[in-house]
């Protein structure tokens, strides 16, 4: 019910300015503007026919990206890229021939290396500067900290503060804080198409809402960050500078199929090491007595727990539990392995709506893994504030979830309003 929405946006401020390292300092006219900026960027994405047609036309475009991409695993890797199958499969036994690693992570390669060449061609810095501008404007933020704001639609955690680098070391502590916020909040073009492939099934027009995610969690990022830790001082002011230096489209390509590469490779290894650590801690947790005919597990365990989270979101009691797990999965493992989880679940366990605003509350890189992913690439870019940011790690971690909840939120309210699940 909309109560229950408007119920969890208060708490989850209120949480926020529990959480604030000086109360009295919070600014009221801030969290008004950055709310009613996320309301109203999701109501003109997901209300405004031509702008929600707009969105759902993205996913012709991940349609041919997935076939480009697939040509070139077939050819690398022939079936077990997806080519034709040289012997019979029997799905009654449970059989498949999708293989994960080689038939939806390569595509993490294929965009980084469009990413770059787009960086080449201007074509995103073009954007990165517009929706800087309109950052700077709606929030009241400095032209430095609106470019890492806006490039965290398109870029990853340490890609975005590159952009900004020779003015990290004049950011005040609520700047840098929130650079890290923004990075925990939102995700990466490099990787929402792999998210799309998971989510096919679950979600109508999944990159549609992944890419709404990213962009209405900037600013609840911006707000929730200011909450925790309150602007003292001037705006740090300054402009996008180009990090990177091609001397032609295809130096481009090859510097980003070698940064796609990484990630891949990076994705493809906390999987491996994710779903053992679980299993070795559910094979630990299931020498302890049953509870309720069942036994213990780390993801019954975090439903639990995050269960009163979910329900704040809109989410019905019933399926909390079961939305607890993939928050709490999320959180202590990252959002991949969430995904795939929620991907598995049956509408008699988690509803249409319910799905949905998961996908939004899920959609962020705030885990604690990622902690020290941001110490070392932003520690590195100013090694004089290292201490910084270790201190503000796990208070990151804790503003970007608020975030992607809040996110959640909106649109589960939207939703719910329009009397339809959004499409």
């Amino acid at each position: 019910m909309a109560g229950q929405g408007i119920a969890g946006i208060f708490v989850f401020l209120g949480v926020a300015w529990l959480l604030s390292e000086n109360r009295r300092a919070v600014q009221k006219r801030d969290i008004l503007l950055g709310l009613g900026l996320q309301v109203g960027l999701a109501v003109i994405i997901t209300q405004f026919p031509l702008i929600r047609y707009a969105f759902e036309s993205l996913s012709k475009g991940v349609e041919v990206l997935k076939h480009a991409t697939q040509a070139g695993t077939q050819f690398v890797f022939g079936y077990l890229g997806g080519g034709a199958v040289p012997f019979t499969v029997t799905p009654d036994a449970g059989a498949s021939t999708f293989i994960f690693a080689l038939q939806a992570l390569p595509t993490i390669m294929v965009v980084s290396a469009l990413s770059m060449l787009l960086f080449h061609w201007q074509v995103l810095p073009a954007i990165v500067r517009l929706f800087s501008l309109a950052l700077q404007r709606t929030l009241r933020i400095g032209g430095a900290l609106g470019v890492v704001a806006a490039s965290k639609v398109f870029l990853g955690n340490l890609e975005a503060p590159l952009l900004v680098r020779p003015y990290l070391k004049n950011f005040s502590r609520c700047e840098l804080f929130t650079v890290m916020t923004c990075g925990m909040a939102t995700t990466a073009a490099s990787v929402m198409a792999l998210y799309t492939s998971i989510l096919e099934g679950t979600v109508a027009n999944p990159i549609a809402h992944i890419l709404t995610a990213s962009i209405i969690s900037i600013p609840a990022a911006i707000t929730l960050s200011r909450i925790m830790v309150p602007h003292e001082g001037v705006m740090t002011s300054g402009t996008l500078v180009a990090p990177y230096k091609f001397s032609n489209w295809m130096d481009a390509v090859s510097r980003g199929t070698s940064d796609g590469l990484t990630i891949f490779l990076h994705v493809m290894a906390m999987l491996i090491v994710a779903l053992a650590l679980v299993s070795l801690l559910n094979a630990l947790l299931a020498c302890l007595p049953t509870v309720g005919g069942e036994a213990i597990t780390m993801q019954r365990l975090l439903g639990y727990i995050m269960a009163p989270v979910t329900w704040l979101m809109g989410i019905p009691w019933e399926e909390a539990p079961t939305a607890g797990k993939l928050l709490g999965t999320k959180t202590a493992l990252n959002e991949v392995v969430a995904f795939l989880e929620l991907s598995k679940l049956t509408r008699s366990e988690l509803s249409a709506q319910s799905a949905l605003i998961m996908t939004y509350a899920l959609c962020g890189f705030a885990n604690f893994s990622a902690i020290g992913i941001m110490i070392g690439g932003i520690g590195s870019m100013v090694p004089e504030r290292r201490d910084e940011i270790v201190a503000l790690g796990v208070k990151s971690v804790f503003a970007g979830t608020l975030a992607t909840c809040l996110s959640g939120t909106v649109i589960g309210l939207l939703a719910q309003l329009s009397g339809e699940v959004i499409k």
